[in-house]
């Protein structure tokens, strides 16, 4: 099978930063809805006021940036969502799953030491060491900011597979907020902290990830986590979804070099979530599967006949050629493109 074809951009040769009449009612609209619900019903943050101006200003500045913020949206659209769970938290609508996960977990991949069968969460948290901490934290940090640069790679050279990597990197997540709501779980720190009773009011936490702050002195991952919307979000751990999505993708370039890379992003990753005790090995599992699961989903809706126009459309508006050449081409989707 073929890789996808480069599309070289279409580039304008005039740009109008000028609203029409419609374009005027739903940006007042639009901004309206935006900081009433953030303001008034979130809780409106820094964050929330800084991509709203990245948003206008990435439309308004030239044809290239807004050709991006039309490829990208969707990640903005996922952003927003996700904060927004704080609104509604998912221990509210259904029961949290405490000592079950982790029992099931222990039983399944537990390891014996001097007699006693620990989870691989807690040997990590007992044998931690300073070298596996930093490189624990590199590869977890980079959860979110590897797949925007490998989608903004797709962006500049294939453009139709940067849709289709956005929107299933999307939809992963999508799918996995809803498995929040489903399956409400508590990670494994939680139980090291606070047992197997249920304390609503508990907020996130940086777990193994806070050795890092204290050997750097930099509070990146205490600061973070202390505003995560939904500290029972464990299962399915999304921070080992992404990286699925990525070599899924990336196997398409037939580029040998990245997929090594995107392989050692998903071990490493994987590692680090069990090793930090942020998951249980079964969310790192449930990870996968929801990725791989989503991607063969989206290819799938994608090419539906009330669906490809709107990707047909989206694609001229980054600049590329037309969504038609965009089948199912890559090795993983082979047996779904004979059918």
């Amino acid at each position: 099978m073929s890789s996808n074809p480069t599309v070289e951009p279409i580039v304008s040769n005039t740009f109008d930063r000028r609203l029409t009449p419609q374009q005027i009612l739903w940006t007042v609209v639009g901004s309206i809805c935006y900081f009433a619900w953030f303001y008034g019903v979130v809780g409106l943050k820094t964050e929330h006021i800084g991509m709203y101006f990245l948003v206008g200003l990435l439309f308004f500045t030239n044809s290239s940036s807004r050709q991006f913020l039309y490829a990208f949206a969707i990640f903005f659209v996922y952003t927003m969502v996700y904060d927004s769970l704080r609104v509604y938290p998912n221990h509210e609508f259904g029961t949290v799953h405490i000592r079950e996960l982790y029992e099931a977990d222990k039983a399944l991949f537990g390891v014996k030491y001097e007699g006693v069968r620990y989870t691989l969460n807690e040997l990590g948290a007992r044998f931690h060491q300073p070298f596996f901490d930093v490189l624990a934290a590199l590869f977890y940090i980079n959860w979110v900011p590897v797949p925007l640069a490998f989608g903004f790679y797709l962006f500049l050279y294939h453009k139709p597979m940067c849709l289709r990597f956005m929107y299933a990197f999307a939809l992963t997540k999508f799918v996995g907020m809803i498995i929040y709501y489903i399956y409400p779980a508590a990670p494994p720190w939680y139980v090291a902290q606070f047992g197997f009773d249920l304390i609503p009011t508990t907020t996130g936490n940086a777990a193994g990830l806070i050795y890092f702050d204290q050997i750097t002195g930099i509070p990146i991952f205490e600061n973070f986590y202390a505003k995560a919307p939904a500290p029972f979000a464990a299962m399915p751990s999304m921070h080992c979804a992404f990286p699925v999505v990525c070599f899924i993708y990336g196997r398409e370039l037939k580029n040998r070099l990245l997929n090594i890379a995107f392989f050692i992003f998903i071990v490493g990753i994987w590692l680090s979530a069990v090793y930090t005790e942020h998951h249980y090995v079964l969310d790192v599992l449930v990870g996968g599967v929801v990725a791989v699961l989503s991607c063969w989903a989206f290819e799938r809706i994608a090419v539906m006949p009330r669906v490809k126009p709107f990707f047909d459309n989206l694609l001229v508006r980054i600049g590329g050629r037309g969504y038609g050449q965009l089948t199912l081409q890559g090795d993983f989707y082979s047996t779904v493109n004979r059918r």
